[in-house]
């Protein structure tokens, strides 16, 4: 009798002391999804900003460069595919992240065109408003690298935790998977050429 209480409660304080470490695991796994969700938000919410300055920006030098209108209208094409693509940060994938940069890489080159052409119009350059917005763009684009810049820590302390035995255990039984990161564009390894 005394040694079944023993062996019981040896089981007992065993199967606690399980459940706690799986239930602290298993937190601890949730709380960085949801920093994780958390952080993707602010990219998003940054993406948008930019995506809601396109249409003053293509109003505003649509009065001043009228025959540059296909500059402009790959401008609005970038911007709607880029309102298009939206993912769930609990179900983000390489395939789905490579879609996402890839349409919102359109959309920063169509912009960066239309900049470009702008060059030629002294009077829109000089013009408040046209300066206002491109300073709003030029402060949104680093704002979103450095939201980028955030996802991805986030994302490496998530997959960290998701991926370090015994985490890796609780993550797999319970459907917690690796994030992948922002990567950056192609090409953007090298630096651009310059010609006077």
């Amino acid at each position: 009798m005394k040694k079944s209480m023993i062996v019981l409660s040896a089981i007992l304080v065993a199967t606690a002391i399980l459940f706690f470490w799986y239930k602290g695991v298993f937190n601890g796994l949730v709380s960085a999804e949801e920093q994780l969700k958390a952080q993707w938000g602010n990219v998003e919410n940054q993406y948008q900003r930019r995506t809601d300055l396109v249409p003053n920006l293509v109003a505003t030098v649509k009065g001043y460069a009228g025959h540059e209108q296909r500059t402009l209208e790959s401008v609005i094409e970038a911007r709607a595919k880029a309102t298009q693509v939206t993912l769930d940060p609990t179900n983000l994938n390489e395939q789905t992240m490579a879609q996402f940069q890839q349409v919102q890489g359109e959309l920063g080159s169509a912009i960066n065109r239309l900049l470009v052409s702008v060059e030629a119009y002294p009077d829109l350059k000089a013009n408040e408003n046209f300066r206002d917005l491109q300073a709003q763009l030029e402060g949104t684009e680093n704002r979103i690298a450095t939201e980028r810049t955030r996802f991805n820590d986030a994302a490496q302390s998530y997959n960290r935790l998701v991926r370090r035995f015994p985490n890796n255990l609780v993550a797999g039984m319970s459907g917690f998977t690796q994030k992948p990161y922002f990567k950056s564009q192609e090409g953007a390894d090298k630096a651009p050429e310059v010609l006077f």
